[in-house]
C-alpha cells in the first residue's frame, strides 16, 4: 500500500506516495527524475546507483525509499551548484575518465564521499573508496587521475 514519503534530495524536500519498500533509485529516477543513478545490478555490487546519504555512499538499489527519509540524499544532479559543476565532475570530464558512462556517477558520488573525509588521499586510499563501484571499460587508470585532479583542485 502506497504511503506518503517526505524525502529531502539534493537539498529540495519532496513529499512523494510510494510504496514503502520501493528502492530509493526507483524512487529517486521514477518520482523525481533524477537519473544520476542508474541500475545495474540491483543488489549492490556494481555501484552504479550510488547516492550519497549523510554524505556516505550508499547504494540506492537496496534502500527502501521509506528508509532513505531520514538522511539528507545527494544526486550526481546535487554536486553541482548554479551551473557550476563540483571539481571531481570538471576532473572526470578534463581526464575522459568516462567511456561508456554508465559507472561514472557511482564513481563520482563514491569519490565525493572520500574527499569530504579525505582530502589528500593515496592512490590505495582512492583504490579502496572506489572498489564498490564497477567499471567494465577498463578506465579505471582514468579514473584515479580523476580523483586525484580533483583532490588537488578542492586542496588549492
Amino acid at each position: 500500500m502506497a504511503e506518503l514519503i517526505n524525502i529531502k534530495v539534493n537539498g529540495k524536500n519532496h513529499r512523494v506516495t510510494v510504496d514503502p519498500e520501493m528502492p530509493l533509485l526507483y524512487l529517486l529516477r521514477n518520482n523525481l527524475q533524477l537519473n544520476g543513478p542508474k541500475y545495474g545490478c540491483g543488489i549492490e555490487r556494481c555501484g552504479s546507483c550510488m547516492v550519497l546519504l549523510n554524505g556516505k555512499a550508499q547504494p540506492s538499489c537496496v534502500i527502501p525509499g521509506s528508509a532513505a527519509a531520514v538522511y539528507e540524499v545527494t544526486t550526481l544532479e546535487g554536486l553541482s551548484k548554479n551551473n557550476v559543476l563540483d571539481p571531481i565532475q570538471e576532473a572526470f570530464i578534463e581526464e575522459q575518465a568516462a567511456q561508456c558512462g554508465y559507472c561514472t556517477s557511482g564513481m563520482i558520488i563514491s569519490a565525493k564521499a572520500l574527499l569530504t573525509e579525505n582530502k589528500n588521499p593515496t592512490d590505495q586510499e582512492i583504490r579502496q573508496a572506489l572498489q564498490r563501484n564497477l567499471c567494465r571499460c577498463g578506465t579505471h587508470t582514468r579514473i584515479i587521475s580523476a580523483v586525484q585532479k580533483a583532490a588537488a583542485k578542492m586542496n588549492k
